[in-house]
């Protein structure tokens, strides 16, 4: 039982860090698109580039089931809610 507990708090962590990231990407996004911070800033272009370069592959099967509301993208917040539902549904099954 230990064991499957150390399994649940390793995919916790790593969910915290992907919701970090995905954080992250929106913020540096925001000060990009509102001129905030320069995109020729070659330091956070280079950081927005590698965090897209590691979202995308999770993030693009959302965005093919989801339908195109313009210039909003859902996806980060659809797989924000989807992780944290798999936390809780690996953390009742381990609880019950």
């Amino acid at each position: 039982m230990q064991a499957l507990y150390t399994i649940y708090e390793i995919i916790a962590m790593l969910t915290n860090v992907l919701v970090m990231l995905i954080i992250i990407q929106f913020v540096i996004g925001l000060l990009f698109a509102f001129n905030v911070v320069n995109s020729s800033n070659e330091f956070l272009a280079s950081f927005y580039n590698a965090i897209n370069r590691l979202l995308e592959p999770v993030l693009r099967p959302i965005r093919n089931v989801l339908p195109s509301t313009g210039a909003i993208d859902f996806s980060p917040l659809v797989l924000i809610i989807l992780l944290n539902i798999v936390l809780i549904v690996l953390g009742s099954l381990l609880r019950g």
